[in-house]
């Protein structure tokens, strides 16, 4: 899945220190970045490919993270960049680019860049948002209010009835291929009642014997998803489709459940498991 880049280790530690020049840059606007203009790998600017560039940290100048030895920045304002060598790219391209460790590093800086955008003056007071010197915290200093990153909490669920699986389509133009199960978790339920909630919303249908698999945070969507298998709750397969969410439904046996390649996504190490029979 995406971030597992052993045997990259990456720090979310906020430990603010200057950019060195091998630092590197990080640079959005909206839903492109700042990269390198070859397909692969994956590069992003070097403080050192950049010298016009300030290295003093400031509100335009953030410390993100680091991985291994290379801390990541981001620039909130456009910086000046030798068009042979850097170019803006859909974010898309940190679902296949190589290596997987960049891809991790930039998607995840996109999702602190949203939430800065998102997050520059106090839902209470309208004052300026401070950056905390202590930790990744925006508060407001006249009334106190304090912002922390956005992560929604979210389930993947993988409904299993006679050695078969549920899998849906999105509805509209949301996604052209199968999928599990999937939704929010709502103000004041656990984890658990949003996994029974969804699949009875989206399909219809009960489901008993929770089973949690595995935990993914997805920044594509600000998303921490939680992955679940579930048994239908009794013999009644018959599908009620919401179709404000979904375009289909329907039961596939192991040979026939259509899979993606096994690739950055919890959903499709789910469907894989599933199909190679590592689930029952």
């Amino acid at each position: 899945m995406i971030q597992d880049i052993a045997p990259h280790i990456y720090h979310n530690e906020y430990q603010p220190v200057p950019p060195l020049k091998d630092s590197f840059l990080l640079y959005f606007e909206g839903d492109r970045v700042l990269t390198g203009c070859r397909e692969e790998p994956l590069s992003f600017p070097r403080f050192g490919e950049l010298p016009g560039l300030s290295r003093e940290l400031s509100p335009n100048l953030l410390y993100l993270f680091s991985i291994d030895k290379y801390t990541f920045y981001l620039s909130r304002l456009r910086p000046d960049f030798p068009l042979e060598q850097f170019e803006m790219k859909s974010v898309r391209i940190f679902r296949d680019a190589h290596p997987g460790w960049m891809s991790f590093a930039g998607i995840t800086a996109h999702q602190l860049c949203h939430w800065y955008e998102a997050h520059r003056f106090c839902g209470c007071c309208g004052r300026p948002l401070v950056h905390s010197v202590d930790e990744r915290m925006l508060h407001c200093p006249d009334c106190g209010i304090m912002e922390y990153p956005k992560i929604s909490p979210a389930v993947i669920v993988g409904v299993i009835h006679k050695d078969r699986i549920l899998m849906s389509k999105y509805a509209g133009n949301r996604a052209s291929h199968y999928a599990l199960i999937a939704g929010f978790a709502e103000i004041g339920e656990t984890i658990e009642e949003t996994v029974r909630r969804e699949v009875y919303e989206e399909v219809g249908l009960h489901v008993k014997n929770l089973r949690y698999y595995k935990s993914q945070p997805w920044s594509f969507s600000d998303s921490l998803l939680f992955g679940f298998f579930a048994e239908l709750d009794g013999d009644d397969e018959t599908i009620t489709l919401d179709t404000r969410e979904l375009s289909t439904a329907a039961w596939f046996t192991r040979e026939e459940a259509p899979a993606q390649p096994l690739n950055i996504s919890l959903t499709s190490e789910m469907i894989w498991k599933f199909k190679n029979g590592e689930v029952i």
